[in-house]
Parts: structure tokens; sequence; C-alpha cells
């Protein structure tokens, strides 16, 4: 049996990519492929309780490398209990947020090193990846203004603006150094142009 193709979808708070997980299943289903949807930080029960950590605003205060450690943790268990097992399955795995996020939000918005990200990434995860990535991109000032619509921020979403410049920044420079890979989706644009992009680029990945 074929390996499955693993999709991970990145960008900072909302530019909608959650909207999107259910959307890009569909494709995927209408051309008979079994696909795992998953997120992060989670996707396990470990994972979970890990993610209630790091997202709870009533948590403990936490310094940036303890973040940045948890998230590995949890992302290291995901893989091995869920993403892997399904990839070696057949399936596909369309997966909210991965290792791109780290670099944006640990890196971009706490300020840690990027080499010092990449150093523990490549012990975690030893060179696992995903295959395609769609990068959900707009301007800060629009993304946060609907995420603000939505309601209840966690410790993530209550970031001050320059903490989501600065991710976003990091994003489009590994959009910029990973093109194969990473395709950019423009956000700001209504729902059905957003969805239109995403369908474009879901059907032209061969099974």
């Amino acid at each position: 049996m074929a390996r499955g193709k693993f999709i991970s979808l990145e960008g900072i708070e909302g530019v909608g990519k959650s909207t999107q997980v259910p959307a890009i299943a569909a494709l995927l289903d209408a051309r008979g492929i079994a696909t795992r949807c998953t997120r992060e930080p989670g996707g396990t029960e470990l994972a979970e309780r890990i993610r209630d950590l790091l997202l709870a605003r009533t948590a403990p205060a936490m310094n940036s490398q303890t973040e940045l450690l948890l998230m590995l943790a949890a992302r290291v268990d995901h893989v091995a209990v869920v993403i892997e097992p399904a990839l070696a399955r057949g399936e596909w795995v369309v997966c909210d947020r991965f290792t791109d996020a780290t670099y944006a939000y640990q890196g971009g918005g706490r300020g840690l090193p990027l080499a010092d990200i990449e150093t523990y990434e490549r012990l975690a995860l030893h060179g696992f990846a995903p295959d395609y990535t769609l990068l959900f991109d707009a301007p800060v000032e629009i993304a946060l203004a609907r995420a603000t619509r939505r309601g209840a921020s966690d410790r993530f979403e209550a970031e001050h603006r320059d903490f989501f410049t600065r991710a976003r920044a990091v994003y489009l420079q590994r959009a910029a150094s990973n093109p194969g890979r990473i395709k950019i989706i423009d956000a700001s644009v209504p729902l059905a142009a957003v969805e239109a992009q995403v369908r474009t680029l879901i059907n032209a990945i061969d099974a």
C-alpha cells in the first residue's frame, strides 16, 4: 500500500485555516482518499492535556523555553501515535498546524532563536515534515479583527499585535525558503475565493 501524504495548514489567528480542515477532507473523500484530520498542539490524549496547559489563560506563568519544549513533546507523541501510523496505512493526514507554527510563534512571536528551534526539531522529529503546507495569510489587522469576533480567546490569541506581526513575518520567510512545500493562500479575500484557492491546490496533489 502506498504511503499517505501529510498536509499541514498554517497561519496566524483569524485567517480561517481551521474552517478549511473539513473542506479539505471532503475534497479528498470525493477523490476516494481516506483522510485523518487532526490538530496541534493535540491529537492524542497526552498531547491534548499538554494543549490545555499551553492554551489556558489561567495557567501559571510559563517561560518561552518551557513553552517550546512542551510543544515539541506534544508533537513527538502526536507523530508516533497518530500521524505516522495513519500515513503507513495509506491515509492522508490533514493537520491544523505543525512545525512551521513553532518557528512562527515560539521563534517569531516569542523571540527564541530559530537555529535553536531547528536543533530541537531535528532531535525530536529526525527530519519528519509535512509533504505539503497551505499557509493562510492575511494582514495582521484583518486577521485579528476576525479573531476578535470569535469571542473568548486562549493564551496565544490574547497576544498583542506585534507578536502576530513577528509570527507572520517568520511564516512568510519560511514560505519563501520552501516554495515547493509551502503554498500561500490569500486569506484576506472572501470565503468563496479562499475555498477556490484551496480546491485548486489540493486537487493538484497527485494521489
